[in-house]
């Protein structure tokens, strides 16, 4: 983690993101900000998003990646006198007080933004308000990635608090990407997604495979579950039901006659939100998500998908009263309701359209216009 590569007379701005979807978001703010004078260092703390990173990043030579350390005192400190940034952005909901009280000792101007604080851990932090007005006071300026998160950090005296939209939003996305070798046998066949499901929400997706193949008999259900170390386990839940089950690797081609489709790879969910018609995003059908459910549907919305979910998305509620606002997603409550939407769409002439990647292409420029400018406005300490 410290094998530290950085030129000389360099200016050096580290992000930590910590997991693939707030990777994705910040590569268009690099790609902005990019000049031969700067160097980027990205930490992640999981080993999917550090897969996704050596891929999405080898368009930069001047990109590293490296694991974030553990927030403690004599770690941090070390890293930060390996590296010497100049800048810091942490990016969603990273508050590691380590980390923020280091750099404040070294000078080192530290930013948060797309910065989301849920109403759980807003109570948690007025158990101790002094300590929580210190810890975010060190930060130079926060911009949040909702509403909600902007009022309990003013609640908490932060100063340079900025709302300009998520910047999920912003991330780039191929809608012509045409590479995957199962495009052909998914395309000729009548098949749905359920994405980013989490423990529990299997058994669901199941119930909802036996509604649907009640009226479609060799209907194809397709599972990227979340953590893909859940696969046998997935997989045997599903034999249970005598459901023909395949467990699909990288570059792997579906076998015919399979029900259930099981993900085993990370980083190729766009490729399945480009071919399904109706997609589930899960996090969002148990009660036990109420406080911190919900996943980043916005991918699929712009690549055309009907968008289904469960009640508890309070993670994107924001995106998903836009979407329900433009017909693109919408609430369901049990698996017979999915079952019978996604039959309906089957039975819908109308093809994916690309009209909401328009509409959310157009929110996210405005977004990135207004994010752009504040962050240059803090790396020329200009914001206070």
């Amino acid at each position: 983690n410290f094998k530290v590569n950085r030129k000389e007379n360099s200016f050096l701005i580290w992000f930590h993101a910590a997991s693939i979807g707030e990777l994705k978001s910040i590569i268009p703010i690099i790609n902005e900000l990019n000049n031969k004078n700067i160097e980027f260092l990205i930490t992640t703390v999981t080993l999917s998003s550090s897969k996704i990173a050596s891929e999405e990043l080898k368009i930069f030579n001047n990109v590293q990646h490296r694991f974030f350390p553990l927030d403690v005192h004599f770690l941090i400190k070390k890293f930060l006198d390996s590296w010497s940034p100049n800048a810091i952005f942490l990016v969603d909901s990273e508050i590691w007080p380590n980390l923020i009280f280091e750099a404040n000792l070294k000078n080192i101007p530290i930013a948060l933004i797309n910065a989301r604080i849920t109403n759980k851990t807003f109570k948690k932090w007025l158990i101790f308000p002094k300590t929580a007005e210190k810890i975010f006071g060190f930060f130079k300026m926060c911009l949040t990635s909702n509403l909600e998160t902007k009022d309990f950090l003013e609640k908490l005296n932060v100063k340079n608090v900025f709302f300009n939209g998520n910047i999920k939003l912003i991330s780039n996305i191929n809608t012509k990407r045409n590479d995957n070798l199962n495009k052909n046998y998914l395309m000729q066949n009548k098949f749905w997604l359920a994405a980013s499901t989490h423990v529990g929400e299997e058994i669901f997706c199941i119930k909802t495979h036996l509604k649907i193949k009640e009226k479609i008999k060799d209907i194809i259900t397709i599972i990227a579950p979340r953590h893909i170390d859940k696969v046998k386990k997935i997989k045997s839940l599903c034999e249970k039901f005598n459901l023909k089950t395949e467990v699909l690797n990288k570059d792997q081609s579906i076998s015919k006659g399979k029900e259930i489709i099981i993900i085993n790879t990370f980083g190729i969910l766009q490729d399945y939100f480009n071919m399904a018609k109706s997609v589930f995003i899960g996090k969002s059908i148990l009660k036990k998500f109420k406080n911190d459910g919900g996943q980043n549907p916005i991918d699929a919305a712009k690549l055309g998908c009907k968008i289904y979910h469960g009640p508890y998305v309070y993670n994107f509620d924001d995106i998903y009263k836009f979407l329900k606002a433009n017909n693109v997603s919408k609430e369901i409550q049990n698996f017979n309701e999915l079952g019978e939407n996604i039959i309906k769409d089957f039975e819908d002439p109308v093809q994916k359209g690309n009209h909401i990647y328009n509409l959310i292409n157009k929110l996210g420029d405005e977004t990135f216009k207004k994010t752009m400018k504040d962050i240059n406005k803090f790396l020329s300490n200009e914001i206070y």
